[in-house]
């Protein structure tokens, strides 16, 4: 990188989080003058001489153009030492995971954590000898209970949870992860970096989905990690080598493409959001509504100390139970049903049958009546209507 390049990335690091959104990570090509990131379909690269790196791009798992530029705006957004993009979020949780623990090692996890995470550790992790312990993340007591001093290496926090919505406080909670000498680790998939950067709160690796928010148009599917401290960031980086699973340079140009738009996507997904919550708040076929901006939420004062807005995630409990959350479900126009979230589009679904079908008949199981909305960025009468229609 040269002198002039430095200089000039100093100065983006130092800018505000649209103008990183856009320019960090990446310079101008010096022979096209392209200002986007090209896709580097390649796979290995000419070397000037034997073991003489041109760049330091040998081999396209090691490293890539296309996945380095978007590792480079990920960490400038967070707020992070270095980045890392992987081929889903699972296989970023994975990655971390194998990283920092070994056999014997124990993890506190999430009691309403994500179906997929939960199955990781339930499943895989727990098979090559990693053990969790669920606790709820607005509790810190206990989660502090949870931790098994000297055995403990990660505590696991989402906050938001998905799909309870419950939220953490952060500083807090790294204070007690590292009086214990484990390290946190914030997914930090449902606020993305737009609406809080948990590394500058004093947690140790922020995970993402990117195939969420920060890909933002349901197009790819991706995942990252974003660590403070360099040792951390040399454990990951060789693992991320070493097991493979990266993120390829086409889905990385689609995920860095969706970045440059994330602040303004985002706060048009928090105003849809809002007046969603307003409709469904004042609608007596409604038994609740859990949403982090509504005062009555338990976390609603953590959340606004520790977020710029609450998120486009709305999860509500219907009257009439089961049978009627899986018939409002079915019957939307506007809102699809499906699973994921984060896109342009606004997505229902049934947590307890379709995205967290893993947890059931566990601690971690959800509400069989509760219906989670990821509202997009339509015409928000739209969307209002769309559920007035589906309610029945």
């Amino acid at each position: 990188m040269s002198e002039q390049t430095q200089d000039h990335q100093s100065l983006i690091s130092k800018a505000g989080f649209e103008t990183r959104a856009i320019h960090a990570g990446y310079e101008p090509d010096p022979t096209t003058g392209a200002v986007i990131p090209p896709i580097f379909a390649t796979s290995t690269y000419k070397q000037d001489g034997v073991g003489g790196l041109r760049g330091g791009y040998e081999y396209s798992r090691s490293a890539n153009p296309t996945r380095t530029a978007l590792e480079g705006n990920l960490a400038a957004l967070e707020e992070g030492e270095r980045a890392f993009a992987f081929a889903s979020g699972l296989a970023a949780e994975d990655t971390l995971v194998r990283s920092t623990c070994r056999p014997g090692d124990h993890v506190v996890i999430p009691d309403d954590a994500y179906g997929g995470t939960y199955r990781l550790f339930d499943k895989v992790e727990r098979a090559w000898g990693v053990e969790h312990t669920p606790a709820p993340v607005s509790d810190i007591d206990r989660v502090r209970a949870a931790i098994r001093p000297g055995q403990t290496k990660l505590v696991w926090l989402e906050t938001p949870t998905n799909p309870l919505l419950n939220i953490g406080d952060i500083e807090a909670l790294a204070s007690v992860a590292h009086e214990a000498g484990a390290l946190l680790v914030v997914d930090n998939t449902f606020a993305s970096p737009y609406l809080q950067q948990p590394l500058t709160l004093g947690a140790d690796v922020v995970v993402h989905s990117t195939t969420k928010y920060a890909g933002g148009h349901s197009d790819v599917v991706g995942g990252a990690l974003v660590v403070r401290g360099h040792d951390l960031a040399e454990q990951v980086a060789f693992h991320q080598n070493a097991i493979g699973a990266v993120a390829g340079p086409f889905d990385a140009f689609l995920t860095l493409r969706g970045l440059k738009t994330l602040g303004v996507r985002m706060d048009r997904h928090c105003d849809n959001a809002e007046k969603v919550v307003e409709f469904l708040t004042e609608d007596r076929r409604v038994d609740s509504v859990i949403y982090p901006g509504l005062i009555e939420h338990p976390g609603h004062r953590i959340a606004s100390r520790q977020m710029k807005r609450y998120g486009g995630m709305v999860s509500f409990r219907v009257s009439g139970g089961e049978e009627q959350a899986l018939a409002v479900c079915e019957r939307t126009e506007v809102f699809t049903l499906g699973e994921s979230l984060g896109g342009v589009e606004s997505l229902i679904e049934h947590p307890g049958r379709m995205t967290h079908a893993s947890v059931a008949g566990t601690a971690l199981e959800v509400p069989a009546d509760l219906v989670r909305l990821s509202v997009g960025i339509e015409t928000v009468e739209d969307l209002v209507a769309d559920l007035d229609r589906a309610l029945g």
